[in-house]
C-alpha cells in the first residue's frame, strides 16, 4: 500500500520540489495551498499526466476547520496518512518600529500557529496506527534570529520549540517529528533581496552558494524514510555552513 504525505504550501519553492521527490517516489502526495490555485493546479495536473499519484486541496494552515477537512478529504481518498510536511510559510522584513500587530500576527498565524493545527489534525489517525512522521520547516533565523525580521524569527524559533516538545510527546506512538532549518535557498521567497544584496550574502556562507530546493525536498525525504526511524526531536541545518 502506497504511503500518503501531506506537504503545506506545496504550490512553488520548496514544497513544490518535495512534492515532486515524493510522488517520484511513489508516494500519494496531497498538494496544499492557499492563495497559489494556479501554481498548484499546474504541478498537480503534470504529475497526474506523468503517472504519479497526486491530489490537490486549498486551505489556509491558520485555519484549523480547512485543515480538519483537508486531513479527512486525504483520509477519504487514500485510506491512511502516513507523513505530514509543515512547509507553508510567509515572510515579513521591516523593523520592529514597522511591524504592526496585524503583520506580527499573519506571520505567527501562519508560520507557527499553522504548524499546530495541522499536526493536531493528523495526529489521532498516525496515534491509532502507532505510526507517522512530521517533518516541519523552520529556518535558520529561527536558531540565530535575523535584523529586521523579529516576527519572522520568532515564528520560526517557536517551530523549533514546538518540534522538540511534540517529539517527545509523540515518540511512545511510534511517530517521529523533526525539522530542518533551511538557510538561504534559491525561492521565490528571497525575491524581494537585491543582486547587491544576495551577492553579499553569499559571501558569508562558507561553502559559497546559495542552496536548491531539491537539496531541501531530499532532506525531507530522508526524515520521512525507513532510514530515519531512529532520528526524532532533531533540527537539521541546511544552510552551506552558515549557522555553525
Amino acid at each position: 500500500m502506497k504511503k500518503t504525505v501531506i506537504i503545506t504550501g506545496s504550490s512553488k519553492g520548496i514544497g513544490a520540489a518535495t512534492a515532486i521527490l515524493f510522488a517520484q517516489k511513489g508516494y500519494n502526495v496531497v498538494i496544499n495551498f492557499n492563495d497559489s490555485y494556479e501554481a498548484a493546479s499546474l504541478l498537480c495536473n503534470s504529475l497526474v499526466a506523468n503517472g504519479y499519484s497526486a491530489m490537490m486541496h486549498k486551505a489556509n494552515v491558520a485555519n484549523k476547520l480547512e485543515v480538519d477537512l483537508m486531513v479527512k478529504e486525504t483520509l477519504y481518498k487514500f485510506g491512511s496518512l502516513d507523513i505530514l510536511v509543515n512547509n507553508a510559510g510567509v515572510a515579513f522584513q521591516g523593523l520592529i518600529t514597522d511591524t504592526d500587530e496585524a503583520d506580527f500576527d499573519k506571520i505567527i498565524d501562519i508560520n507557527l500557529k499553522g504548524v499546530f493545527n495541522c499536526c493536531k489534525s493528523v495526529i489521532p489517525s498516525m496515534v491509532s496506527r502507532q505510526s507517522g512522521k512530521i517533518i516541519n520547516i523552520s529556518s535558520m533565523w529561527g536558531q540565530v534570529g535575523a535584523s529586521c525580521e523579529v516576527a519572522y524569527s520568532a515564528a520560526k524559533a517557536g517551530v523549533i520549540g514546538l518540534t522538540k516538545a511534540l517529539a517527545k510527546e509523540l515518540a511512545p506512538s511510534g511517530i517521529t517529528v523533526n525539522c530542518i532549518a533551511p538557510g538561504l535557498i534559491e525561492t521565490s521567497m528571497n525575491s524581494n533581496l537585491t543582486i547587491e544584496e544576495l551577492s553579499d550574502f553569499v559571501e558569508d556562507i562558507p561553502l559559497g552558494r546559495m542552496g536548491s530546493a531539491d537539496e531541501i525536498a531530499a532532506a525531507i525525504e530522508f526524515l520521512a524514510s525507513d532510514k530515519a526511524d531512529y532520528i526524532t526531536g532533531q533540527v537539521l541545518g541546511i544552510n552551506g555552513g552558515y549557522v555553525i
